[in-house]
């Protein structure tokens, strides 16, 4: 991307069954002189908003908070197609019960302490494997949200040919808390864990990112009004949302978006990691 243009940057906390309650929140920003502006926060409580949105005219460049593949290992074991179009087009026409008897098959057969197959990139981002079905739900994630955005004709780099004027981007906002945060807990969607500590965590995260204090090399900009808006949300999803916007901003100034130049085209990776 051309560094001298302010191109329209979204970080995006999906889920598998968005609701009112519990929506897909994406927050919206530009990066100018290694500062993130977050411009605001949509929510979308059904996938028809946001599909709508991401059919918003480029450029633009999101990071999305969900698995864009399978590990290479399980999809082999499965007999799966192995080019990642036809499999994500074979994944998409199974039901969730077809999906968690084939994984927990594949995970019956296997030792204990090596259940689950992973992604090369699972490692270095400290990632759950895109094929846990539950705790959390990320093989139904990639389920739901990946035919969205092959529908929506946006580019996968690495993985699928889309519209290049609007790029989308496999993140993992757990990488950036952890590295503000080690391991202190900083949401839930437990009432009675929103608990003080967990509040303070969210303050801390939210000053380190004003701070800059990221291997990312950015500081985040908010107002007043916004900077409460995160440190409010006790279920934590404006706040993984903007640590999705910092993955999106770092990644539009790196070369080939910050990906490795050499990546499974199977399972993808994750940007940053």
């Amino acid at each position: 991307m051309d560094a001298h243009r302010l191109y329209p940057l979204a970080g995006i906390d999906f889920t598998s069954r968005p609701t009112p309650a519990k929506p897909i929140v994406v927050a919206l920003g530009h990066l100018t002189n290694g500062v993130v502006r977050l411009g605001r926060i949509e929510r979308h409580a059904d996938f028809g908003g946001f599909s709508d949105w991401l059919r918003t005219p480029g450029p633009w460049l999101g990071v999305f908070d969900l698995p864009f593949g399978l590990p290479r290992e399980l999809v082999a074991s499965l007999g799966w197609p192995m080019q990642w179009a036809p499999l994500i087009a074979h994944y998409a026409a199974l039901s969730h019960d077809e999906i968690r008897t084939a994984f927990k098959a594949f995970c019956d057969a296997r030792p204990v302490g090596g259940k689950f197959a992973h992604r090369a990139s699972d490692g270095p981002a400290g990632s759950s494997p895109s094929m846990k079905w539950v705790n959390p739900p990320v093989a139904f994630m990639l389920h739901a949200g990946v035919p969205l955005l092959v529908e929506a004709g946006v580019h996968l780099p690495g993985l699928h040919a889309g519209d290049t004027d609007r790029i989308a981007l496999e993140g993992y906002p757990g990488l950036l808390a952890r590295e503000l945060l080690g391991m202190r807990s900083y949401k839930s969607d437990t009432r009675a864990k929103q608990t003080p500590d967990r509040l303070i965590a969210r303050i801390d995260a939210v000053d380190a990112l004003d701070q800059g204090r990221t291997r990312l090399g950015l500081r985040l900009r908010l107002s007043h009004a916004q900077r409460e808006e995160l440190i409010a949300d006790a279920s934590g999803d404006r706040l993984d949302a903007v640590f999705c916007l910092m993955q999106a901003a770092w990644a539009s100034t790196r070369p080939n978006h910050g990906l490795p130049l050499a990546i499974d085209p199977l399972e993808g990776w994750i940007v940053s990691a």
